[in-house]
């Protein structure tokens, strides 16, 4: 499913070299849930954005859903995201769309037939425990709401990975706890899911494998 091998990420500074991500290896089996966790400047964020190839790494492989993400053509870059819902601490939505159009608008770019695109949406939106708010407009959402919406939106393709970097951030605990457990049905239900959090506290209650970043290298890998 995930599998890196000895990649660095170096960004140049002016005439100096800052790595991001120093020697990182590891797997991700089909099906696992994974917490990518460390704190803020841990490398993250930067290890995400190269999983879904926004990015490339400056030394070492990353095979990611059977694709071979450093010679991947740009052409295959479009099937490899389409495979791959990702979550961003912000819910992205946009502002002027319901909340059913900002799911359908997913399935709208990719040509999904109208006919298939009603049911689909309005099962993502129950996997999330929002149909209710299917009409309603992000400005009516509250914090936990949105975040629901974009997952919705993340998961509508019924894709087989899942990405979500810091998407608890701006929670209180009980919206987080809601969010945790929304993440927690995808993966029951086969979705590779990776979450990124700087809270080692949400990090351990979830008992689930932890993957601790500490300035750019794997310092732990356990559970």
């Amino acid at each position: 499913m995930i599998e890196l091998h000895r990649v660095w990420k170096v960004y140049s500074v002016g005439p100096v070299k800052v790595p991001a991500l120093s020697d990182v290896s590891f797997r991700i089996a089909k099906g696992e849930f994974v917490v990518l966790t460390g704190a803020s400047g841990a490398g993250k964020t930067t290890l995400l954005r190269l999983l879904y190839r926004d990015d490339l790494p400056s030394e070492g492989d990353i095979e990611v859903l059977g694709y071979d993400l450093v010679p991947l053509r740009r052409s295959r870059v479009a099937a490899l995201r389409r495979s791959i819902g990702v979550v961003f601490q912000d819910a992205k939505l946009l502002p002027v769309r319901t909340v059913y159009e900002n799911v359908a608008f997913v399935l709208r770019v990719l040509g999904t037939p109208r006919r298939e695109i009603t049911q689909r949406v309005f099962d993502a939106l129950r996997v999330v425990g929002l149909s209710a708010r299917a009409q309603a407009y992000p400005a009516q959402l509250s914090q936990g709401e949105a975040q629901r919406a974009s997952l919705a939106r993340a998961i509508v393709r019924k894709p087989p990975l899942l990405l979500a970097d810091e998407p608890t951030g701006n929670l209180d605990d009980a919206m987080e706890a809601e969010i945790i457990d929304v993440l927690k049905d995808i993966g029951g239900g086969g979705t590779t899911v990776v979450l990124a959090t700087h809270q080692a506290r949400l990090a351990a209650s979830l008992r689930r494998r932890t993957i601790t970043l500490e300035g750019g290298r794997v310092v732990k890998d356990e559970g």
